[in-house]
C-alpha cells in the first residue's frame, strides 16, 4: 500500500511541478495582447519564456507517463471520457509550439500578428480545457462498472467546472505576470506591474467562492474535508502564501512575490489531491465503481521498478530545470538568436 500511495504523491508533485512551471508560460500568453504593444515588445514576452517553455512542458509528458505506468486504469478511463477533450488539448499544444518557433520566421506583420494571436489563444486554451478537466474530476465521472466513462464535451461544460477554468485562468495570468514584470523592463514590466493587482483581487475573490462552492457540492472531496480537518491546512497554507505574495507585491519584491505565486499554485493542487485521497476518480454512477490507488494501481513488482528509476532519474531532472533557470536568470536582451 505504501508503494501505491508513495506513486500517488509522486504523480501529484509532477502535476503540481507542471502547473507552477509552465503554469507561467501560459499566463504570459494570456497577458500578452495586453502588455506587449509592437513588435519588439511582443518579441520581448515571447523570449521572457523562450529559455524555458519547452522544458516545462516535459512535466506535462512526464506526468501522462506516470499515471500510464502508475495507474493504467485510471488513464483507460480518462481516455475513454475526455478523449474529444484530450485531442482538444493535443491541438492546442501543437499550435502552441508552432506560434513560437514560426512568428519571427518572416518580417511580415500580418504573419506575426497571426501568430501573436495563436499564441494568445492556444494559452487560453489549454488552461481553461485543464481546468474543466480538473472541475470535472472533483465533482466526479460518470465511470461504470468496467471503468468506462459516457459522457459527451457538452456535458463536460458544466457551471461548476467551467468557473474551475475562469479561475485557472486568472491564477496563471497572475503568476504570468509577476514573472513578466521579475523578467522585462521598461514598458512591458509596467504594464506587467499595474496588471498584477487586478489579477491578485480578481484570484482572491474567484478562489474564494470557488472553494465554499466546492465544500457545498455532495462530493467524497467535500465530505473528506468536512471529515478530515488536518488537511484543511492546506487551502489555508495556499491563503497564508497568497498573502505573502501580495504584501510582496506592494512592497515591490517581485522575485518574492513570485516564489510565493508558485507556493500558492503548489499547495492548490496538493488541496485537490489531499481532499481525493485515496480516490483518483470518483464514479458519480456508484462509489463502489471508484477509481482508487489500489484497484487501480499496476502489479507491485511494476511500482517498485518504476520507484527505483524515480528515484535515479528525478534529482537530474530537478538538476536540469534549477540549471536552466539559473543561466537564463536576469531581464530578456534581445538578440539575433532571439525569438
Amino acid at each position: 500500500m505504501w508503494l501505491n500511495t508513495t506513486w500517488f504523491v509522486l504523480y501529484v508533485a509532477i502535476i503540481g511541478g507542471y502547473v507552477v512551471l509552465d503554469g507561467f508560460d501560459l499566463g504570459v500568453g494570456m497577458l500578452s495582447p495586453l502588455v506587449a504593444r509592437d513588435d519588439r515588445e511582443r518579441r520581448i514576452v515571447l523570449n521572457a519564456i523562450g529559455p524555458v517553455w519547452d522544458g516545462n512542458e516535459v512535466w506535462l509528458v512526464l506526468g501522462g507517463g506516470a499515471l500510464f505506468a502508475a495507474f493504467p486504469l485510471v488513464y483507460a478511463s480518462l481516455f475513454s471520457g475526455f478523449y474529444l477533450a484530450m485531442m482538444l488539448v493535443l491541438l492546442v499544444l501543437i499550435l502552441r509550439t508552432v506560434a513560437i518557433e514560426f512568428r519571427s520566421q518572416r518580417e511580415s506583420t500580418l504573419w506575426r500578428r497571426t501568430f501573436d494571436w495563436f499564441f494568445f489563444g492556444s494559452s487560453l486554451g489549454i488552461t481553461v480545457l485543464l481546468g474543466v478537466a480538473l472541475g470535472n474530476v472533483i465533482r466526479g465521472l460518470p465511470i461504470d462498472a468496467d471503468g468506462n466513462m459516457d459522457i459527451d464535451l457538452v456535458s463536460l461544460l458544466n457551471p461548476y467546472s467551467l468557473a474551475v477554468g475562469v479561475t485557472a485562468v486568472v491564477m496563471l495570468s497572475l503568476h504570468g505576470g509577476i514573472f513578466l514584470v521579475v523578467k522585462t523592463d521598461d514598458e512591458v514590466e509596467a504594464r506587467a506591474a499595474r496588471l498584477v493587482p487586478r489579477l491578485m483581487a480578481a484570484f482572491f475573490v474567484l478562489m474564494t467562492v470557488l472553494i465554499g462552492w466546492t465544500l457545498l457540492l455532495d462530493t467524497p472531496i467535500a465530505d473528506n474535508y468536512r471529515e478530515r480537518i488536518w488537511i484543511g491546512l492546506f487551502p489555508l497554507l495556499a491563503l497564508v502564501a497568497a498573502l505573502v505574495a501580495w504584501r510582496s507585491v506592494v512592497r515591490r519584491r517581485y522575485l518574492p512575490a513570485f516564489l510565493a505565486s508558485a507556493t500558492t499554485i503548489a499547495l492548490l493542487v496538493g488541496a485537490v489531491a489531499a481532499g481525493l485521497y485515496p480516490t483518483l476518480l470518483h464514479s458519480s454512477i456508484d462509489s463502489a465503481y471508484d477509481l482508487t490507488v489500489t484497484n487501480a494501481a499496476s502489479a507491485e513488482p511494476t511500482l517498485q521498478v518504476m520507484f527505483v528509476i524515480a528515484l535515479i532519474g528525478m534529482p537530474f531532472v530537478l538538476l536540469y530545470t534549477a540549471g536552466v533557470y539559473y543561466f537564463f536568470r536576469g531581464k530578456v536582451v534581445l538578440d539575433d538568436e532571439s525569438y
